[in-house]
């Protein structure tokens, strides 16, 4: 007798489902207990990936609610792929929609920040283009020029302030959250990523980067949503981060 692979995937992942009709051990006997062990370790070992990955979210619900949370979680979002460095990419609309965390509005943020903290860390390392190279470059033709960035660059925008919220929570002697939007750019200018407060407008800029407009449009547009966008301070913030890798000048 087959097992379905549905029922199985369902009763792993899920207690108090009786176990699968038709599994045996290797020597033909019915499965039992061991079955029981397997899925214990499977609920065990995919929570602690998620502690892992979410350790600010983790902190905020507290301990025991985050078992819960990743209970659920892991019901509805199986893993996909046998790597596990990006489980729980589906986190931040499972915590805007999880009835018990559903009123907590900026832990969905948290959540999306800890994920481009992670994507960061995993992304391919490239030569930063430097500062001193830049310079050589009329600004004329510069502003000109399409910037490319490094992948090694995630931006997360929101309403909360969420980069301070993380900052209470992960950093010893971080000051208090006061409750203002913020746009953080996470970055890895050696080994380990960074998350750092984005001057106003510089968010905009940065999406208009990688949307391959140039320099002088996307300053273009920044300015035409902040008009007092700082563009040396963020350029500054991305050179001081090797997050420009190219800068290819109009032909």
């Amino acid at each position: 007798m087959t097992v379905d692979q549905t029922d199985f995937r369902s009763a792993l992942l899920t207690p108090d489902l009786p176990r699968p009709a038709g599994l045996s051990d290797g020597q033909g006997r019915p499965a039992g207990r061991r079955f029981d062990v397997y899925r214990n370790n499977v609920a065990v070992s995919l929570t602690e990936a998620l502690e892992t990955a979410f350790p600010a979210v983790a902190k905020l619900v507290g301990e025991q609610n985050f078992k819960l949370l990743a209970g659920a979680f892991l019901r509805k979002h199986p893993p996909s792929s046998p790597l596990m460095m990006f489980y729980g990419q589906e986190m931040p609309e499972f915590l805007a929609s999880f009835e018990p965390t559903r009123g907590i509005g900026y832990l969905p943020d948290v959540a999306r920040l800890e994920l481009a903290i992670r994507k960061v860390y995993h992304a391919a390392d490239a030569e930063p283009f430097s500062a001193d190279r830049l310079q050589t470059i009329a600004p004329e033709i510069l502003m000109a020029s399409k910037v490319e960035l490094s992948k090694a660059l995630q931006i997360v925008s929101s309403n909360w302030p969420v980069l301070s919220i993380w900052e209470f929570n992960m950093v010893e002697g971080a000051a208090k959250p006061e409750m203002v939007a913020q746009d953080v750019i996470v970055v890895r200018a050696d080994l380990d990523p960074e998350p750092h407060l984005l001057p106003p407008g510089a968010a905009t800029f940065l999406a208009a980067l990688q949307a391959e407009n140039t320099l002088g449009d996307a300053y273009e547009t920044a300015m035409s949503k902040q008009n007092d966008f700082d563009l040396s301070a963020t350029l500054a913030l991305l050179l001081a981060n090797n997050a420009i890798i190219d800068v290819k000048e109009d032909p």
